[in-house]
């Protein structure tokens, strides 16, 4: 009973450790750039940014899914190989944020996520309350939404990523098949079947994110849905008649939302809310960079078809250097027949006197054989290079 109990106990441990690991598997991202670590299941972030199971299950690791952008009524949900992510009109959700691929993603949302005006006012905090704020309706004015900006650093992360590993494929590609067609080998042609392995598996996921943006860039209804900050300024206009929704955390810059929210409200009720150029722009630059990454991975591939056709045609010039070889021995082979003929027929024991006190004959009988031939070998080498059998 007693070891039963301790079984129970350590299970029930690991369960806690897997539990405690799974929660802990999220890091929220404000628009101060804090990072706090949420301790909360799949319902309470489904909850937080009113998003479907559906949606949450396409950031699930242990499920295949390709890369995605969908846009959603609160969110923005980015599956970008490591990169899943929820984006809100002010904050950004981050799974697995203790992975070796995503830390550098998380530095850089800190780093650029922060308001301009909010890193002024941290060596200014004499300035006056309204100077302050007028700085920073200002420098608004100006800035990209949140939820673009949150976009963008992703986008850059999951372009530069995919360039880096192409540029390390080209680095170990470009010799190794060079060196193949230098020396034919196991150990080269191995070497390169790897690397063709890794190319193709590479060339699929670059292709996934570059078809992802070219659906979002051929579709602008699915760019607007993108537009979080101008869905929530016409949610708080106060021609709609609704203020901004609970849900939202408070934060020492929400006032400056609000206000620049109220300004961009105008705009939609103007009717602009069909205006994609920014999010447009922002796309097909890195567009063009995954676009770029997947031509260097075309060439590559082109080149890697290339040196396979060289080979291809030495292994084919060696075949016919064998056959020719064959056809040399073969017509030596049938040329020597004749002198083992003769060499045959007087070579058998049968009683016979015309030799008799004539022993110049077999002289004449070894080089008139020899002298046969020879010509039959010489006329069947010269058919066969008449009818371009062998080369001259």
């Amino acid at each position: 009973m007693a070891r039963e109990a301790l079984a129970v106990a350590a299970e029930a441990q690991v369960a806690l450790k897997k539990k405690t690991a799974a929660a802990r598997s999220w890091i929220l991202l404000d628009s101060s750039g804090e990072g706090t670590i949420l301790d909360v299941d799949k319902y309470a972030i489904m909850h937080r940014v009113q998003i479907h199971a559906r949606d949450l299950r396409i950031l699930d690791p242990l499920l295949s899914y390709p890369s995605t952008i969908l846009g959603r009524e609160r969110a923005i949900v980015l599956n970008l190989e490591h990169i899943k992510a929820i984006i809100t009109a002010d904050e950004v959700l981050l799974r697995d944020p203790a992975e070796e691929n995503v830390v550098p993603v998380v530095e850089e949302l800190q780093r650029r996520l922060p308001l301009a005006s909010v890193v002024n006012n941290a060596h200014g905090e004499g300035r006056e309350n309204v100077t302050r704020q007028h700085d920073m309706e200002a420098i608004e004015e100006d800035e990209s939404p949140f939820e673009f900006r949150a976009l963008e650093v992703a986008l850059e992360a999951i372009c530069s990523y995919l360039d880096a590993r192409t540029s390390e494929l080209e680095t170990a590609a470009y010799p190794a098949l060079d060196e193949l067609t230098s020396k034919i080998s196991s150990r080269n042609l191995d070497r390169v079947r790897k690397l063709k392995s890794a190319m193709t598996r590479l060339t699929a996921r670059v292709q996934k994110v570059r078809d992802e943006l070219e659906q979002l860039l051929d579709d602008d209804d699915d760019m607007a849905d993108l537009y979080l900050s101008r869905k929530l300024a016409g949610a708080s206009s106060p021609v709609s008649g609704s203020s901004v929704p609970n849900w939202l955390p408070a934060s020492p810059t929400i006032g400056s939302r609000i206000s620049r929210v109220s300004r961009a409200s105008a705009a939609t009720i103007h009717g602009n809310e069909n205006d994609v150029e920014e999010l447009e722009m922002l796309l097909e630059a890195y567009f063009m960079q995954i676009d770029g990454t997947l031509n260097k991975l075309t060439t590559l591939r082109e080149y890697i078809d290339d040196t396979e056709d060289y080979i291809n045609i030495q292994l084919d010039n060696h075949r016919n250097q064998l056959i020719q070889l064959e056809l040399f021995l073969s017509s030596g082979t049938v040329s020597l027949s004749i002198y083992s003929l003769v060499a045959g027929i007087f070579g058998m024991n049968i009683p016979y006197s015309w030799n008799d006190d004539h022993g110049y004959v077999f002289k004449w009988v070894v080089i008139l054989s020899g002298l046969v031939s020879g010509f039959l070998f010489i006329f069947i080498i010269a058919y066969a290079r008449h009818k371009g059998l062998i080369g001259s």
